[in-house]
């Protein structure tokens, strides 16, 4: 089992690729959604927020309001980040549960779409 501050670090390098590659994602300049992902074995979660493609004001714990709702174990975040799991893989197993509208599904998949 992974630590939290293992997740959070994965996390942090994740906002730091999408920052970088903000410019590249046309369509999403007015697209603006609080992000809560929850890391299931660890009982924790942490918000951000997605705004003009950049994922921004990563913090520890739940936003309540959040509009998009990201579940995971821990372990497969970090899979996920070493390239050992593949995100579509990853959720048409349930190993990541996304509660979002299908219109905003379609567009943070574009967005956080990273290397």
């Amino acid at each position: 089992m992974a630590t939290v501050d293992e997740c959070r670090n994965v996390l942090e390098k994740m906002a730091g690729k999408v920052a970088k590659k903000s410019g590249d994602f046309e369509g999403l300049e007015d697209f603006e959604r609080t992000l809560a992902c929850e890391i299931t074995d660890l009982d924790t979660s942490f918000s951000a927020k997605l705004s003009n493609g950049s994922l921004t004001d990563l913090i520890d714990g739940d936003d309540s309001d959040a509009e998009v709702r990201i579940s995971i174990a821990s372990d497969d975040l970090i899979k996920l980040s070493k390239k050992q799991l593949k995100p579509a893989k990853a959720f048409l197993t349930g190993k990541v549960k996304v509660k979002a509208s299908v219109k905003d599904l379609a567009k943070l998949r574009k967005a956080l779409k990273v290397d």
